[in-house]
């Protein structure tokens, strides 16, 4: 049975500051970030490049200290967790390692922790056990992904960090992916990782954390996220009619026209579709709720950014 260091929130951001660069010229890409994660969670981190994910993860791993607040791990440091073998990372760079193979790697790793997950079982946990006597350099990208994820359960951590996990996978790999990270999950383990799969993080996340310029915009479920940028989506057939207009309905926000399908998202479906009744538009009508997508580009459009700033100065 797995033993754990105690009932404490599982990580810890209090207030987090890291800058980068010179006075002038420096980049804030932790602007006070106040983050609690409980043990057993499931955290999706989602940011467009540059918004301070992969910071916040340094700070998490203990590979940067924040320039001020604090980061505490499982009650510790990040760098005494880490060292404790109680967090696991996979992370997006590294190189494969020549004329090893997986499981001599995997053996190697597992005996630089003080309690383990056996060999066998890290194989077969990352899915990687058909190939495990085949050398690293002889992978694939995609299988030498899954061997990252072999070597960030090898000590058998309390928090695993993924970074863009599944970033070489194909479909088929992303699924299979997904399956082993939940059952590592429902051994009451913590799992956080950063995609730019936002389907991903809809359906593997109990919560979503959206950071836009080293700040969190957002934290909560897809669900409450999504519900909380106000938009449904109303899509219909234009049957060879104009699509002049149709920015000006109701509650409408933006259009988007694929072949002879309309797709409009609104803030006031109802208003929309009663005037696109009027119109006689309604072939082939669907109203459904705001997408994640939709969600997260409503929350770091540069409207929703200047929103914030001038709530910020009152």
């Amino acid at each position: 049975m797995k033993q754990t260091t105690g009932n404490g929130s599982a990580v810890v951001f209090t207030g987090a500051v890291k800058t980068f660069g010179r006075a002038g010229q420096s980049v804030r890409a932790a602007d006070g970030i106040g983050l609690t994660v409980e043990r057993g969670e499931t955290v999706a981190l989602l940011g467009r490049n540059g918004a301070g994910k992969s910071t916040a993860i340094s700070l998490l791993l203990g590979l940067d200290e924040p320039d001020s607040g604090s980061v505490r791990v499982l009650g510790r440091t990040p760098v005494q967790a880490v060292r404790a073998g109680l967090v696991g990372a996979m992370l997006q760079e590294g190189q494969p390692i020549p004329r090893v193979t997986v499981r001599e790697l995997i053996a190697f790793v597992a005996s630089t922790y003080p309690r383990p997950l056996p060999v066998t079982e890290a194989l077969a946990l990352a899915g990687v056990t058909e190939y495990a006597n085949r050398r690293i350099d002889k992978l694939s990208g995609g299988q030498t992904q899954r061997v990252r994820f072999a070597v960030a359960l090898a000590g058998n951590p309390e928090l695993i960090v993924l970074d863009e996990p599944t970033a070489a996978l194909d479909v088929e790999g992303r699924h299979a992916f997904w399956d082993s990270m939940r059952t590592y999950a429902r051994r009451g383990n913590t799992v956080i990782f950063s995609t730019h799969y936002l389907e991903e993080a809809d359906g593997n996340a109990d919560r979503i954390v959206v950071i836009d310029r080293g700040r969190i915009v957002a934290d909560g479920s897809g669900d409450t996220i999504k519900a909380a940028a106000g938009h449904h989506q109303v899509s219909f057939d234009l049957a060879g009619r104009s699509t002049d207009g149709l920015e000006l309905l109701p509650g409408v926000a933006t259009v988007e026209v694929t072949g002879d399908r309309a797709l409009l998202h609104t803030a006031d479906s109802d208003a929309t579709v009663v005037e696109l009744a009027r119109l006689g538009l309604i072939r082939g009508l669907e109203v459904s709720p705001a997408t994640l997508e939709t969600a997260f580009l409503s929350l770091t459009s540069t409207a929703a950014v200047a929103a914030r700033n001038r709530t910020e100065t009152v």
